[in-house]
């Protein structure tokens, strides 16, 4: 299984905006972003201007590192998307949301989307009373995930189920006691991060 093993820190200082990937730490003062701003590099010292097409590559490795997807996995994540009934852009970000490792990470069972991934990876959940240990799962509507029982003990968990303050999107029902959630509906657009936009990844890839 492929994936990112470098510094995330520098995704966040590259793209010139958090992308929430250390978890709580994203939202102290220890975090990368908030002591250095500028891009990573010798000649990071500042940005420059960039134009139509800068935005949308930008916006393009934005989107696709949010959500841990490698180059060639998102390609085919847009063609696929592409190829559906209804809005391009839409259909991508749906994709996205209703992976696997990203349910995981928006029904607070993780503190970021590496985690949720590990977790997925490392065989601590179930769909449907299942084993399933690939992220990038696709969910439909009516699947239900859950805790493996034997690994409900964790400390991870124990700390999640102790921790109920945290709102799961309204498309997704979880029960943080039970350590157990459910896909209620498709994401609508306004359910879906606000700050992507996916209409310039749409341009970018139809040069």
């Amino acid at each position: 299984m492929a994936r990112y093993t470098a510094s995330v820190c520098r995704l966040c200082r590259r793209e010139g905006a958090k992308l929430f990937l250390k978890g709580t730490r994203c939202y102290t003062k220890k975090c990368s972003f908030e002591r250095r701003p500028t891009p990573p590099g010798q000649h990071g010292v500042r940005r420059r201007k960039v134009g139509e097409y800068g935005l949308q590559l930008r916006e393009k490795q934005k989107m696709r590192r949010v959500y841990l997807v490698l180059e060639r996995q998102f390609r085919n994540y847009f063609e696929t998307a592409d190829n559906r009934p209804g809005v391009t852009g839409e259909n991508l970000l749906r994709m996205l949301e209703l992976r696997l490792d990203n349910v995981v990470y928006r029904a607070a069972f993780a503190l970021s989307r590496p985690q949720a991934r590990q977790f997925v990876a490392h065989g601590h959940f179930t769909v449907n009373g299942r084993l399933v240990d690939i992220p990038s799962y696709q969910l439909k509507v009516g699947d239900r995930i859950e805790v493996r029982t034997s690994h409900a003990k964790l400390d991870p968990f124990k700390t999640v189920a102790a921790n109920r303050s945290t709102q799961a999107p309204e498309w997704l029902s979880a029960d943080l006691g039970k350590l157990t959630a459910t896909v209620t509906d498709l994401p609508r657009r306004d359910q879906m991060p606000l700050d992507l936009n996916e209409q310039l990844v749409v341009e970018y890839y139809s040069r």
